[in-house]
Order: structure tokens, then C-alpha cells, then sequence
């Protein structure tokens, strides 16, 4: 298997409300191929796919339920502290909900997290060099 990802699908409990956040909150634009099924967006090298938790569970043949942190992050790898400062300052103002509060880490950076409609899920956005 090659060492590539094409796309990350989150299985969403509430569509619509997912879609507003990643459309409307984070303005990213979704592709031609969105429908009322599914929405992709084009996230660099990789596209990040919204569909309904259910239907996600069902392809996999598994259970949807979950509780708890789901041991996932997206992250995005922001300019400056500034920045990440302005990013979370302006999603504040959007009534996203902040898990961490933008401050210097352990590890040499300097990040914050925040969650998507499901708050299983968190985003992070942080000021480091990746190291590969």
C-alpha cells in the first residue's frame, strides 16, 4: 500500500450543523461534488469528507455510538501565535466552543484546540515546524 491519504471522512451525528460549521464557521468552500448526502472539502493534498454518522457506520458494518474523546485531531499548521490567536479569537465570536485556550506547549509550540459540532472531535491550531 502506497504511503498516501486521499480522504478523511468524519461520520457526523447532525449533517446539516456540520456542514454550516465547516462551510459557514471555518469558510472553507465544498466541492461540485457535495450533495445532501455528503460534502467534501479540499484540505491540500487531502480531501476532508462530511456524512452522516449512521450511513458511516453502516458501510463499515459497525455501531455508531461512542462517548468520550475519540483520539482524533485535524490540525493546521498556522503562520505565527498571532495568527492562531486571530483564528480562535474569531471563532470565539462565532460561538464555537474552545477546549484550550491558545498557549505555549511542551513540545515547542504553541497551540489551541476547538470542537466541531460533534465535540468528539477536536481541531487544533498551532504554531510548529512538523518534523518530516
Amino acid at each position: 500500500m502506497n504511503q498516501h491519504l486521499h480522504i478523511v471522512t468524519l461520520g457526523v451525528r447532525d449533517f446539516k450543523k456540520s456542514v454550516e460549521f465547516y462551510s459557514k464557521i471555518l469558510g472553507w468552500k465544498p466541492s461540485s461534488n457535495t450533495n445532501d448526502d455528503i460534502a467534501f472539502y479540499q484540505a491540500g493534498g487531502v480531501v476532508l469528507a462530511v456524512y452522516p454518522r449512521e450511513k458511516l457506520a453502516e458501510d463499515a458494518m459497525t455501531s455508531p455510538e461512542f462517548s468520550g474523546f475519540s483520539g482524533i485531531t485535524l490540525a493546521y499548521n498556522a503562520r505565527s501565535e498571532a495568527e492562531v490567536n486571530e483564528i480562535i479569537g474569531d471563532l470565539k465570536s462565532k460561538g464555537v466552543k474552545i477546549v484550550k485556550e491558545p498557549q505555549k506547549v511542551f513540545w515547542g509550540g504553541y497551540s489551541s484546540y476547538f470542537a466541531d459540532p460533534d465535540a468528539g472531535r477536536l481541531l487544533i491550531k498551532k504554531k510548529h515546524s512538523v518534523p518530516f
